[in-house]
């Protein structure tokens, strides 16, 4: 993608001035609970549900008793399921009481009808018993018949089967032969993890060392069958969830025989590196072999890590050395061809996470991913690290749902554990079958991206195209499949999944192209549409070829390196938030899959092609027409109200210093403003539903901009319920339609970015920019005591103008720099 360099090279303006904290209140929204609930004819459905529940019930005692009777492990609770009306909501949050000991273990939706399993302690049959008889004997204080919205959302109840913990495609379910699945248990206290172990040794089922802990659940691996799993439920107390474990994708590239040692060397001869680089890029992968030229500056022996000792730190595979030639050099054929100096900043880190033979063994990549980044940062403590992985599962079943690898990398970003936020960068993974290149779009639309990619905290990288040209005789009659600047044939997209979860890719780097016979009948790769990197045995050849999503990453950890190094205080996700505020889509994209320009259809390149190509100079620096604003904060969205229940707490207006009188003197003159926000989330997964208290995220931020000509106040009353006066209303969320791509689109995961493109008269008094809170797990389970922790975000704005002679950034630098005088003045004479 064409980048167009700035005449004068510009810093990024780094906000210090002080945010106005206020407290928070979510203005209402006019209206009660939005629950879609059939109205039913009462005493019939009473009568019925308590006939389904009795027999339930009396079926789960019958089982244990049987299994007592013969000494075979039996659970202490009954697990039961309820499911709603096809159409309609089932009041989940209802289903659970922590005092009675009542769990909501899973729900999950099949063909519009939401199910959810219940585990019931043996002791408390009259919880549900009294609750559905109430609903048919008694009423409310207002009337109306006991526990209404509750029990009229229960279509039926049964006792629990396989299907019901099953939370993977149901073809995935095991038959005889035993294969790896995941138990997500609903964790107690520290004793639940021992007594499933003990269940599986009791009943001879392998159960894998190691498990993956976050908030209420912990996820193992056991080998077994579908009869060895039926036990399993039949015996164990609080499994949650059952899935099948994941296998990672390899990459075989084909290789080429020429030697190109002399170029390797005159590239050495200009190189440039730092003694004591302060960035550090670490590749999680099959290893690297360091001794090749290219990379001996750059990968010491000391930074060659594994992560089972026996495998050793050489590459077995070839991956992981090619990967480190993009990591490190960025474009390398670009580096190659040019004369000039080539300056690296920041040094290489590998870890080799897949073993030389077979799988991983136990397929926990959470805890590998996890153990993988302590090594380096243990090694280098005082070095920034930002995690690159082009390491994904084989297939895309997980279509936007977290996994228990994916959380992990959010669980691990967000510094859930100790406090430490880390940039973690990701590959989306690939539509790596030729047939389905040959159907090119069509097929990236139905391929979804890979796990661990669904990540709410790591930045997932797709891949574009630039390279079409073809001069390979043994193509001849083959031509490249996407024209330049369109998606990569080989880049999987959310296009599938539902809107509840992120965007992902966020953004598009260089992945290559496919090469397809003129008949249409068959499709290859090439090395004339991928990328030059560094071949494992040096001693053979100095360069193989590579492409797809992973080459893409390679380059998107390169730039990301680049401006933390640029940016030595700037925040892991304020790095994320300038590569997602940097990217564009290209022409060829949006001809590619905008039909028109309502948001419907902006939603849908979203969801393909992310915000687009990182444009490196934007990311960088700015220009006199290009005007970049960040500033790094944090608040604390939740507190205990008066009620002593948790509900949010406090939002950050930020007042920007503004080129206020340039904007209003260029008029109608067409400008852009761009606003994201970047946070980390920390993860609650497990499939419980995704509202109230059982969200994925810990929390949500969102932004808002003041519309032209509105004050202070009247921007802060439109948002902030608590900062009214009593008799004062204000229309809340109707600001939407000005932006691109509008709050449905862009709210989603834990980074947000949008644009308005207007007059630079209307933008000339666009300054106010609030930040607030919005649910999350945090504040729906107060009992896990985190309602009052602090959230951390990154938030960057940016006026751009085609008008290339216009000076927006110095006027902006001027008032930044006289505040910064002023505020050292205040704190540091006395009585000021």
């Amino acid at each position: 993608m064409n980048d167009p360099m700035p005449s004068t090279p510009l810093k990024h303006i780094f906000l210090n001035d002080k945010v106005h904290n206020q407290k928070y209140k979510r203005p209402g929204t006019g209206g009660g609970g939005n629950s879609k609930i059939l109205e039913r004819n009462r005493l019939p459905h009473a009568e019925r549900l308590a006939t389904e529940f009795d027999a339930a019930w009396t079926a789960s005692e019958t089982t244990v008793a049987e299994r007592l009777f013969v000494s075979v492990p039996a659970r202490d609770g009954i697990y039961l399921e309820f499911s709603g009306l096809k159409g309609y909501d089932l009041m989940i949050k209802s289903l659970e009481d922590r005092r009675q000991g009542v769990r909501l273990m899973s729900t999950r939706s099949i063909n519009d009808t939401v199910y959810a399993t219940v585990y019931v302690p043996r002791s408390r049959r009259a919880y549900f018993a009294k609750k559905i008889r109430d609903y048919g004997n008694s009423e409310s204080r207002f009337g109306q018949p006991k526990n209404k919205a509750s029990v009229e959302s229960i279509e039926s109840i049964r006792k629990a089967i396989i299907a019901s913990f099953w939370l993977d495609n149901i073809t995935l379910l095991p038959s005889t032969e035993r294969v790896k699945c995941e138990v997500w248990l609903h964790v107690e206290n520290e004793e639940t993890e021992n007594r499933f172990r003990d269940t599986c040794k009791q009943l001879s089922i392998h159960c894998e060392n190691g498990s993956i802990k976050f908030p209420e659940r912990s996820v193992l691996i056991v080998t077994a069958n579908l009869s060895d799993l039926h036990q399993l439920i039949e015996a164990a107390d609080f499994i949650a969830e059952l899935r099948r474990a994941k296998d990672t994708a390899r990459y075989f590239l084909e290789l080429e025989n020429a030697d190109q040692t002399n170029w390797s060397q005159e590239l050495l001869g200009r190189l440039r590196t730092p003694r004591e680089p302060k960035v550090a890029i670490s590749l999680l992968d099959t290893g690297v072999n360091n001794g090749h030229p290219l990379l001996q500056p750059l990968l010491s022996d000391s930074d060659c890590h594994t992560f089972n000792t026996s495998w050793g730190v050489t590459d077995h595979h070839g991956h992981g050395t090619l990967m480190c030639g993009l990591v490190g050099y960025g474009n390398l054929r670009a580096a190659m061809e040019n004369s000039e100096e080539v300056f690296i900043d920041h040094k290489l880190e590998s870890v080799k996470i897949l073993p030389p033979n077979g799988e991983n063994d136990p397929k926990l990549y959470g805890h590998i991913v996890s153990q993988a980044i302590s090594l380096v940062e243990i090694t280098s403590p005082k070095l920034k690290h930002i995690t690159c992985m082009a390491v994904t599962a084989t297939d895309d079943r997980d279509r936007g749902r977290p996994s228990s690898w994916s959380a992990a990398i959010d669980a691990i970003t967000s510094g859930a554990d100790d406090n430490q936020k880390r940039l973690f960068i990701v590959s989306a993974g690939n539509v790596s079958d030729p047939d389905h290149w040959l159907t090119f779009p069509e097929s990236n639309k139905e391929n979804s991206v890979h796990d661990p990619g669904q990540s709410w905290n790591a930045l997932t990288i797709g891949a574009y195209t630039e390279m079409i040209s073809i001069t390979d005789p043994t193509f001849d009659g083959y031509v490249a499949i996407a024209a330049a600047g369109e998606l990569s044939p080989f880049s999987s997209t959310s296009a599938t999944w539902d809107m509840k979860w992120p965007i992902k890719p966020e953004v598009l780097f260089e992945g290559g192209n496919a090469a397809a016979s003129l008949d249409g009948t068959s499709a290859s790769v090439c090395d004339d549409l991928s990328m030059l990197s560094t071949y494992r045995q040096h001693a053979r050849r100095q360069f193989d070829s590579m492409h797809m999503t992973s080459a893409a990453t390679g380059l998107a950890a390169n730039l990301a390196a680049r401006i933390q190094d640029a940016y030595p205080d700037a925040w892991p996700e304020t790095v994320r938030a300038l590569m997602v505020h940097s990217a564009e889509w290209t022409e060829a994209m949006k001809q590619q899959f905008l039909s028109d320009e309502t948001k419907t259809s902006y939603n849908k390149l979203l969801r393909i092609c992310g915000y687009g190509v990182p444009l490196e100079t934007r990311a960088l620096e700015c220009a006199g027409n290009y005007l970049t604003l960040i500033t790094q904060n944090e608040l604390q969205p939740f507190s205990l109200g008066k009620d002593n229940r948790p509900s949010t707490n406090e939002m950050d207006l930020h007042e920007l210093p503004w080129p206020k009188d340039e904007l209003l003197k260029m008029g109608d003159v067409q400008v852009t403003l761009k606003i994201t926000l970047s946070y980390f989330v920390e993860p609650g997964p497990g499939e419980r539903g995704w509202k109230d208290r059982y969200r994925y995220a810990s929390h949500g931020l969102r932004f808002d901009v003041n519309m032209p000509g509105e004050t202070n106040n009247e921007f802060v009353g439109r948002m902030n319920a608590a900062a009214r006066d009593d008799n004062e209303t204000y229309e809340f969320g109707s600001t939407s339609g000005r932006w691109l791509l509008g709050t449905n689109a862009r709210d989603v995961g834990s980074v947000h970015s949008d644009s308005i493109h207007g007059t630079a008269a209307d933008i000339a008094t666009c300054n106010f920019v609030g930040i607030y809170p919005v649910g999350g797990w945090w504040r729906e389970r107060s009992y896990l005591n985190k309602y009052a922790n602090r959230t951390r975000y990154s938030l960057i704005v940016s006026i751009s103008t085609p008008a290339v002679e216009v000076d927006l950034y110095t006027p902006v630098l001027h008032q930044v720099s006289v505040a910064s005088q002023v505020q050292q003045v205040e704190t540091t004479v006395p009585g000021i």
